[in-house]
């Protein structure tokens, strides 16, 4: 292997990289979001101020000043958050890149050559049989190369983004695009196509002065609605906000008002712990692509970059999931990615928390199969959108369904489609079809797993249920106790762990309905080993 030509990210370089420190430096950038905004706040109020007490030619001059100082304070925002994106994705994919590095050094370790400090592979006449060296140095070579590759695609990427911004900063960031927006509901494919007919200050401009339609229309790539909902954050407080404050009006509250007063203050509680998560140094960079607060609320995350990642895990979550329970519904999400890290970590894997339907709070919500049924064109266009956007060759896309979410999951996929190459359903009460041949996904990609004392077992054998404590006892696996039925049957339908479901089958520990991710439970390596097509 001969040394690094001109450009080229070299050996040495790639050894002493630290993808920590870019990370650190892009969230330094999307830290001065928070600053902005603030000023932004405080030249609105002084504008407010000088117009109850200045009128004139000379206040309207003013007022027009601080207006337009305002835009330009408001349309700065998005830049940052995509600086912090740029050098977030430079540093996960020299993460890769060194991954791929290290691997190379100990096949070379291995098999008896030798790497010296520019990254020479040669053979070690003192290691074992060093006349059959030649191929493993050739391997061991291409192996470097490959790596060295990756680190100066990522490097020349990152540095022609930078440059794109700085030369936006010294022109305009924002254009107003042409008349026409797709409407809500628009397929993917049409959204993508739109988006990319437009320039990039066009495209800044619809985040900055339309983030609620950005953030909202699958087929928009994932980094510009990460920007547009960030910005949104603000808003959705202040509509729960607004909430509490109409609940209060009642004096004493009633029953109604103090159940709403709950939900609320919950809401509020999720909301700022997931404020937190994406601004949090450690782990995957968070992505917000979608936020709601009616209802029990709603929410769309990723950990890492759907569109870039090759391979991409969405997350439906089950029975009483709201806004509440997203922090630890994302760490679930989280714990799946944390393990494909381990097993792969020379690819680049994303992980999706989709809370985009309202889950059922309540047993005879979740009885029937109607919450799922209307989930299912929402999370039809959010998969179809993935494919849309994503970079380079299409990514392997894994859909998991737990307890009422594996419902959702096989719902979608039986009567929309689901733009997926495996599905996995844990802890299911059935998923809404009679074979995994129903499915639509390739063959042999319909996966399940049910924990020996999870208690969606007891619809079968509703004695073992009740040998139990009554504390184990989950909401939806007391209703389920509630029903009879073959072996095989749950109240969705055929058992997908079954045999005779047609699908595999990964085995899980006695971790109960919930205990799925926990550490050490085999179900979690499972769930990975799909997600990466193991």
């Amino acid at each position: 292997m001969s040394p690094a030509p001109a450009g080229r990210v070299g050996y040495r370089q790639l050894w002493a990289a630290d993808p920590g420190a870019w990370r650190a430096a892009g969230a330094t950038w999307r830290d001065g979001v928070g600053v902005i905004e603030r000023r932004a706040g405080e030249v609105a109020a002084d504008a407010a101020t000088l117009r109850q007490g200045w009128v004139g030619p000379a206040a309207a001059a003013a007022d027009a000043r601080l207006t337009a100082l305002r835009a330009d304070l408001a349309a700065a925002l998005p830049a940052l958050v995509e600086v912090d994106q740029v050098l977030d994705g430079f540093a996960v994919r020299l993460r890769v890149a060194k991954a791929r590095l290290d691997a190379a050094v100990t096949l070379a370790d291995r098999s008896g050559v030798r790497v010296d400090r520019h990254g020479r592979v040669t053979v070690d006449p003192s290691g074992p049989a060093p006349h059959r060296a030649g191929p493993v140095v050739a391997g061991v070579a291409a192996a470097l190369d490959t790596a060295l590759d990756l680190a100066t695609a990522a490097d020349r990427e990152a540095a022609g983004l930078l440059a794109g911004l700085a030369a936006a900063a010294r022109t305009t960031w924002t254009t107003p695009p042409p008349p026409g927006r797709p409407a809500p509901g628009t397929g993917p494919a049409l959204v993508h196509a739109w988006w990319d007919g437009l320039t990039a200050a066009q495209r800044r401009w619809l985040v900055a002065h339309e983030p609620e339609r950005v953030g909202a229309l699958d087929g928009i790539p994932v980094a510009a609605r990460d920007q547009a909902n960030r910005l949104l954050l603000a808003v959705r407080r202040e509509e729960l906000l607004a909430e509490r404050r109409r609940l209060c009006l009642r004096v004493p509250p009633g029953p109604v008002e103090v159940a709403g007063l709950l939900r609320v203050d919950r809401s509020l509680g999720g909301l700022d712990a997931l404020t937190g998560r994406l601004a949090a140094a450690e782990g995957p960079r968070a992505y917000l692509l979608g936020l709601g607060t009616g209802g029990e609320g709603r929410a769309v995350v990723a950990l890492g970059d759907p569109d870039r990642a090759g391979r991409v895990l969405t997350y439906v979550p089950g029975m009483t999931a709201g806004l509440d329970d997203v922090p630890g519904e994302l760490d679930r999400a989280g714990r799946v990615l944390a393990r494909c890290a381990v097993l792969a970590p020379g690819e680049e894997s994303a992980a999706v928390l989709w809370l985009d339907y309202d889950a059922p709070d309540f047993l005879h919500e979740a009885a029937g199969p109607g919450r799922a049924v209307d989930a299912g064109p929402a999370l039809h266009r959010f998969q179809e959108g993935l494919r849309a956007t994503h970079d380079g060759p299409p990514g392997r896309q894994t859909v998991l369904g737990h307890s009422y979410g594996s419902l959702v999951v096989g719902a979608t996929a039986r009567d929309h489609g689901l733009a997926a190459d495996a599905l996995v359903f844990v802890g299911s009460p059935g998923v809404g079809v009679a074979h995994a041949g129903e499915l639509g996904v390739p063959p042999g990609q319909v996966w399940a797993s049910t924990a020996p004392d999870d208690v969606i077992r007891a619809v079968r054998s509703p004695e073992e249920l009740l040998r139990r404590p009554l504390r184990a006892v989950s909401p939806l696996g007391a209703a389920l106790t509630l029903l009879g039925g073959p072996a095989d049957r749950l109240w969705f339908g055929h058992d997908p762990a079954d045999p005779g479901f047609g699908g595999r089958t990964f085995p899980s520990g006695r971790h109960g309905h919930s205990g799925y991710w926990e550490e050490g439970n085999p179900a979690l390596d499972g769930m990975a080993r799909v997600v990466l097509g193991r």
